[in-house]
């Protein structure tokens, strides 16, 4: 199941959009991707068509129709009767030429089908008595029935899709033909895939426009005279109802579109308190002239329903009707479900959410559960994820961000663009005196501080690094770092107090002078103390020299 809607991961963004728009929640998270659950989805495609990312891709069988005409058998098109809300002022007619052109043997409308179907319905409206019958054309509301509502299987009723009974009458008229339904829905895909036989390939109105682009084929625009069926209001929210008599005494007819409506309507089936009622239901909002296909262009719900209308005849399209077991078809229970978790494993999911007590559980939505409660359960079925919650994380980035802001021993100060304190820690207040960080927030940093060291940089866009300055209000040193932040629009001071610092250079420096005075006096004290002694020798000296030279000649005269 779901394997005609492939996934582009590189593309999701872990935006947890498609989660929000799916019904049934059968989307799970795994290394912060999307992954599509096969049997618990119900292939409305509204994750087509919500992804912002386009990470979703329907499969392509473009390719495997082109083969289908290789064959050189006969392949006709059951095209969907929502294809003049498409295709704007284009007729049947003009879509069978264009068709013919890539190599179909001949376009024949669904609503042919549509008429078999809406002549089955009646059929069991006045022969059966059942007390409540659903309606079985929409593929993604039968899923929904097997895999959620099993109980309700026996009000689904056990007839072909208009899709399937068309493809089988052309079958049946036409020998060894294979048939290709054209329409806007992603389900049929899958429906032509598991009842094999009948449908040999499904397109898309955007697999098909592609195609046509890629032959050079344009469609005229040119409507048909003399609209015939009644069955053409099939796509419209009520047109199956629009197309039946409704005269069966006691029974309430009635219309329902969208999924979570459909769904709020089972439950109230399986409470047993709905009887002898006949009930059309579309999982599409709008039913099929909403269908994913169409829904990935501008919605036009007044504009695409009044061409349906404006094509749509008085009278039913005159059909061969078969026989009401040739229209037969089985539903069987789809069991989908993980096992329901331990409620002391939800609840030491809900802990590690943060979640301790009830109103913690805020219940926003924007992990895609509609509860906190539903989100842990997915994360002990392995569908979520813990850091899925945007106000876990929100906290937890906030409180890692808090205990650095509080146990930093640098001052923090934040201003905004208009030179108010935003924010100022524990720190920078002992650092200026502030007692309470309310008696300066939201003032202007004035009152503190001097600006002009923010005004600069917020005026030149450079930051400011490490410049060092004296607070003279409070008789310190600090080194200033100032960043303007201009995505936030804040500009973030940080003060480094280095006033013991610049306290002990200007010590040191102290001892240095007076090292250095020592080592003059020193240095002059010992000169004069060289010089002295120098004087005294040059004395001895002198006096020793005259009594040598005396000692000399008296030894010379002798």
């Amino acid at each position: 199941m779901a394997n005609c809607l492939t996934l582009k991961k590189s593309n999701c963004k872990n935006c947890y959009k498609c989660i929000r728009h799916c019904p049934v929640k059968a989307i799970k998270f795994s290394g912060n991707q999307a992954q599509i659950i096969g049997n618990e989805c119900i292939l409305c495609g509204q994750c087509f068509v919500v992804c912002p990312q386009n990470a979703r891709e329907i499969v392509n069988e473009t390719e495997k129709v082109k083969v289908l005409l290789q064959a050189g058998t006969p392949v006709v098109v059951s095209l969907a009767p929502s294809f003049v809300a498409n295709y704007e002022g284009v007729g049947i007619a003009a879509m069978k030429e264009a068709l013919v052109k890539l190599g179909f043997a001949d376009v024949e409308e669904t609503a042919i089908g549509a008429t078999m179907v809406k002549n089955e319905y009646e059929r069991m409206l006045r022969e059966e008595h059942r007390d409540v019958i659903i309606t079985s054309c929409c593929h993604s509301i039968n899923l929904l029935i097997q895999k959620y509502f099993p109980s309700c299987l026996e009000y689904l009723a056990d007839v072909l899709s208009p899709m399937q009974a068309h493809c089988q009458d052309i079958k049946k008229r036409i020998p060894n033909a294979k048939t290709v339904f054209i329409g806007p829905c992603l389900s049929k895909k899958d429906e032509a895939e598991h009842y094999a036989g009948i449908v040999d390939a499904v397109l898309t109105f955007e697999e098909l426009s592609q195609w046509l682009k890629e032959e050079n084929i344009e469609l005229v625009r040119q409507m048909d005279e003399n609209p015939a069926s009644r069955a053409r209001f099939f796509p419209t929210t009520g047109g199956v109802l629009k197309t039946m008599a409704q005269n069966v005494p006691g029974v309430t007819y009635l219309a329902i579109d969208g999924v979570e409506e459909c769904m709020a309507a089972l439950r109230d089936i399986e409470s047993g308190k709905v009887h002898n009622c006949f009930i059309e239901m579309s999982a599409c909002e709008g039913s099929c002239i909403n269908g994913p296909i169409m829904g990935k262009r501008s919605s036009m719900p007044i504009k695409d329903y009044m061409a349906i209308a404006n094509y749509a005849g008085e009278k039913d399209f005159e059909v061969e009707q078969p026989a009401p077991v040739q229209l037969k078809k089985q539903f069987e229970y789809i069991e989908h479900k993980l096992s329901m978790p331990l409620e002391a494993d939800i609840m030491s999911v809900l802990r590690q959410m943060g979640k301790h007590t009830p109103a913690q559980e805020l219940n926003c939505g924007s992990c895609g559960y509609n509860t906190c409660r539903e989100k842990a359960i997915a994360v002990c079925q392995g569908k979520a994820e813990i850091s899925m919650c945007l106000p876990f994380l929100k906290d937890k980035a906030e409180s890692f961000s808090d205990t650095i802001v509080r146990n930093t021993p640098n001052g923090l100060i934040v201003l905004n663009e208009n030179m108010e304190v935003q924010q100022i820690n524990e720190a920078a207040r002992k650092l200026m005196n502030i007692r309470y960080a309310s008696d300066i927030l939201g003032e202007q940093v004035t009152r503190i501080m001097d600006p002009s060291v923010f005004m600069s940089v917020y005026n030149t866009g450079k930051k400011v690094q490490n410049k060092r300055v004296y607070m003279a209000d409070y008789e310190r040193y600090v080194e200033q770092t100032v960043v303007h932040d201009k995505d936030s629009h804040l500009l973030i001071g940080i003060l480094r107090d280095v006033t013991d610092e610049e306290h002990e250079k200007e010590k040191k420096e102290k001892i240095s002078r007076q090292t250095m005075e020592v080592a003059d006096k020193v240095v002059d004290k010992q000169m004069r103390i060289v010089q002295e002694i120098a004087s005294l020798l040059g004395e001895t000296a002198a006096e020793t020299k005259i009594a040598l030279a005396k000692l000399k000649e008296s030894i010379a005269d002798e």
